[in-house]
């Protein structure tokens, strides 16, 4: 039950902290897992150099891929790209940089889903999943950032936010050609905070702990598995309770 083996999964993003169990996890359960990233320190045989937001670079490794395997069964749009200013306070954030981060990330996610969807449409079956965030459904809880530099960047609310929606879209556009197009939305994830922000977080959310990756790749291995045929236009949530509270 619930298996994903001989599947062709690709993932964006593949080399970050979510990606890389995303991508473990497939191949552990008999799937092909396809990585892409902007870059790889050691490049596997599977492993494709691609930039989201660049249109011949999602159309070129959309055409190798199909071309090495017939097929794409289903697609993670999981890739983070932002500025390096990424995380300044809402007071400090200049227009361009809003501008590009949600040309590269909302933007990037648009384009990798008109090219992936396209090629699913012709193959008549599919799965795609957009990586969300407990923050394109609600506000942030700013005290958890007491006594520490961070910050919930603005341009991620407005990013995740209209990722939601467009993915709503893309269930209802695509249904009749039996694709399935489903969201995510982890809450914090533990990637080595200050002691003080994991302190401040899991004193509020219910389950008393941040999540991890394992957490988030079971449902994302439930949405690219048959059993999960029914299930479109669906925002997964993931947050050991934070938006109940």
């Amino acid at each position: 039950m619930f298996s994903i083996k001989n599947k062709i999964i690709v993932v964006t993003g593949g080399n970050g902290l979510l990606g890389r169990q995303i991508i473990t996890t497939i191949r552990e359960n008999g799937a092909i897992a396809i990585s892409v990233d902007i870059k790889f320190d050691q490049q596997g045989e599977d492993d494709f150099v691609m930039d989201i937001t660049i249109e011949k670079s999602v159309k070129s490794v959309v055409e190798t891929i199909v071309k090495k395997y017939n097929r794409i069964d289903g697609w993670v749009n999981n890739a983070y790209p932002r500025t390096n200013d990424w995380g300044n306070k809402f007071e400090d954030i200049l227009i361009e940089s809003w501008r590009k981060n949600v040309d590269m990330h909302l933007n990037g996610y648009f384009l990798c889903c008109q090219v992936v969807l396209n090629q699913m449409k012709k193959q008549g079956f599919g799965s795609l999943i957009n990586m969300s965030s407990i923050y394109g459904l609600i506000g942030p809880d700013f005290t958890i950032y007491d006594g520490t530099e961070m910050t919930m960047p603005a341009a991620y609310s407005a990013i995740k936010g209209g990722l939601n929606n467009l993915s709503r879209y893309l269930a209802s556009y695509y249904g009749k050609f039996q694709i399935r197009v489903n969201t995510i939305s982890p809450g914090g994830i533990f990637d080595n905070q200050p002691d003080v922000f994991v302190k401040n977080y899991n004193d509020k959310v219910p389950l008393k702990r941040m999540g991890t990756p394992k957490d988030i790749v079971s449902a994302v291995y439930y949405l690219l598995a048959d059993e999960s045929s029914y299930v479109t236009g669906h925002n997964l949530v993931i947050d050991g309770g934070w938006t109940i509270v």
